[in-house]
């Protein structure tokens, strides 16, 4: 499974931002999908999950109520809406496959993109 990113960009603190995550193919639909996200100097970490069918979604504490992730099977895409950004959101966004939306280690996910870069200024 090849996953591509997109959407990141600059932001003002209160902002909005949409992320993607495509991946062309037929099995995609098949695997839960992750978001991660990795600040400069700090280790990657879980952000929120989404199951194969959509129904089941979970989220860190600290995004919770501001970011809401989704997809679109039939457009092999997963979406993550981030709206309220805080400057600590700043970060490289990564998604990820795996065989589980409730997994949310790093090493719990078998498939990574490249990651697309977020910043939300102050």
């Amino acid at each position: 499974v090849q996953l591509a990113e997109s959407g990141g960009g600059l932001v003002q603190a209160g902002g909005s931002l949409r992320v993607s995550c495509a991946a062309p193919g037929s099995t995609f639909s098949s695997y839960a999908i992750g978001w991660f996200r990795q600040a400069p100097g700090k280790e990657r970490e879980f952000v929120a999950a989404i199951s194969w069918s959509g129904v089941s979604t979970y989220y860190t504490d600290s995004v919770k109520g501001r970011f809401t992730v989704s997809r679109d099977n039939a457009k092999n895409t997963v979406y993550l809406q981030m709206n309220s950004l805080k400057p600590e959101d700043t970060a490289i966004y990564y998604c990820a496959a795996g065989g589980s939306s409730q997994k949310r280690q790093v090493y719990e996910y078998d498939y990574w993109g490249q990651g697309t870069q977020v910043t939300v200024s102050s």
